[in-house]
């Protein structure tokens, strides 16, 4: 099978939790292609089986060039299994998921694209790379009333083991044969 995952990253969790799915795909035998949505505003379908979208919650939102590739290309999204990924602090923990929905069903009202599969799936945060406001609004708004001590720097949410479940899960489903 060959895979096509398409993604943005900010900080670039995003952009490692993309490179851990296409190396567990490649690792099961088949092939990756990657296309970054800041930088390629059509993707290539041709050949493609099953696709994997993976975008960062940021300021509420995810990126305005991953969300415009949703809606332009919905049709040809419509035609092949998916999963998409939403990366945001809010899914790390319990009482922020309803939240990181919020996040994601927005951006699929936004775009009208209906994924065959989505993942709430928590971020990390960079705080080695904030000044010293972008530290406070992080620990003060972002990750208010959480035990999280931003002063030994990076901190990873993300869930490894959870995330290759869910990739193999993907992976076993049986292809839908469009209607």
């Amino acid at each position: 099978m060959h895979y096509l995952l398409i993604y943005e990253t900010f900080e670039g969790q995003t952009g490692k939790i993309v490179a851990r799915i296409a190396a567990q795909i490649r690792q099961a035998g088949h092939r990756v292609r990657l296309c970054n949505a800041a930088q390629f505003a059509a993707p290539d379908f041709t050949g493609i089986d099953r696709v994997v979208l993976a975008a960062p919650v940021h300021e509420r939102r995810h990126p305005p060039d991953f969300e415009r590739l949703l809606s332009d290309h919905r049709d040809a999204l419509s035609r092949l299994p998916t999963l998409l990924i939403s990366v945001s602090l809010k899914a790390a923990f319990a009482d922020g998921m309803d939240e990181a929905q919020d996040f994601l069903d927005e951006m699929l009202m936004r775009t009208r694209f209906r994924p065959g599969r989505a993942l709430l799936v928590a971020g990390a945060v960079r705080s080695d790379a904030y000044d010293y406001y972008q530290r406070q609004i992080v620990q003060h708004v972002l990750l208010a009333g959480q035990d999280v001590d931003l002063s030994q720097g990076p901190v990873e949410f993300t869930d490894w083991d959870k995330l290759a479940r869910d990739i193999a899960a993907f992976m076993a489903e049986e292809p839908v044969t469009p209607a």
